[in-house]
């Protein structure tokens, strides 16, 4: 084989051969793959808030529209959750604390914006209890539990 090979490169006639195979020009354009810390906090930011806001939309929607009440802590699981796998799938590396706190505010946010949502879906069918006493007349207990719970799962999935 290796005579052959010699053969080849001993330049005969009629036979041109390049000084690299042509594949090689795309391998420095190639992009690289992304590593595990790239990212952008401002993007994780955005989308955790995009989760926090969906999540207060299906904490309105399930509580208010469906009537669902104890469901409501499971709900408020899965939007901490969400938010901070937002947050950390997207922002790249920071300090785990910092992404922790950041998860959990956001999350927090989002179920006080599902809350204001029920009260104004109360409103709107007649209602007439003020925001902090509805909360407490109908869901009681329940709304610091969900706030506690997904503060709780969102630091910890940060983290």
């Amino acid at each position: 084989m290796r005579a052959v090979d010699e053969q080849r490169t001993s330049g005969q006639p009629g036979e041109r051969r390049l000084e690299r195979p042509p594949s090689d020009r795309y391998e420095a354009a190639a992009p690289e793959p992304p590593s595990g810390g790239a990212g952008s906090p401002g993007r994780g930011i955005v989308f955790a808030a995009l989760a926090a806001v969906v999540g207060a939309a299906v904490i309105t929607l399930a509580g208010g529209i469906l009537a669902i009440t104890a469901g409501l802590l499971v709900i408020a699981a899965a939007l901490g959750w969400a938010v901070a796998a937002a947050l950390t799938s997207s922002a790249g590396s920071g300090t785990a604390l910092r992404r922790g706190w950041l998860a959990a505010g956001l999350a927090a946010v989002g179920v006080a914006l599902g809350q204001v949502g029920l009260w104004v879906v109360a409103r709107q069918e007649g209602g007439t209890l003020g925001v902090l006493e509805y909360l407490w007349e109908v869901f009681g207990i329940l709304v610091p539990l969900q706030l506690a719970i997904a503060v709780v799962v969102a630091w910890w999935r940060a983290r």
